[in-house]
């Protein structure tokens, strides 16, 4: 299933998707708060795991793609680790630089979290943030999540958020 927003859209990917989502999975500085791809192998190989995890669980990161032109922007959305399994459902996102600071990862954190809640009905979304990365940190506030602890042998914070109830019309 796609996601449509108002300057965004949530696709799956595709592996001509993967030179261009490597371009910034793979660079070291734009990743320098989490995992960069070593190899342009690696990052398909990544894509398409995670893409046999879709077709298992409905969900797996989608391709981001910016409504006003069509570039791809970034990669992101919800899935249960295959790399470190044992998290339960995480959200994350990875953007191109040129793509941050435009409230991009706020917009898609809020999607992903719809789906969460009203698609899939998950009980709980967690999500991991480094300490130094204080705009990641406050997307994932602002969309609910609240710290559970900081893990060390990751040097990251394990966020967590419950499943919003529907509000009963009036």
């Amino acid at each position: 299933m796609d996601v449509e927003m108002p300057r965004l859209i949530l696709c799956r990917p595709c592996l001509a998707d993967v030179p261009t989502l490597f371009g910034f999975l793979g660079d070291a500085q734009a990743m320098q708060h989490t995992h960069a791809d070593a190899s342009l192998r690696q990052c398909r190989r990544r894509v398409a795991v995670h893409e046999w995890h879709r077709r298992r669980d409905g969900y797996a990161p989608w391709t981001i793609v910016a409504r006003s032109d069509a570039r791809i922007i970034g990669w992101g959305g919800l899935y249960d680790d295959p790399f470190d399994p044992g998290w339960g459902v995480e959200v994350a996102y990875f953007f191109h630089p040129l793509a941050w600071g435009q409230g991009y990862a706020s917009e898609m954190v809020a999607a992903c979290m719809s789906v969460a809640d009203h698609a899939l009905r998950l009980p709980e979304v967690r999500a991991f943030a480094h300490p130094a990365n204080v705009g990641s940190r406050r997307v994932l506030e602002k969309a609910g999540f609240e710290v559970v602890r900081f893990v060390p042998e990751m040097d990251r914070f394990l966020y967590r958020r419950h499943r919003q109830e529907l509000k009963a019309a009036a």
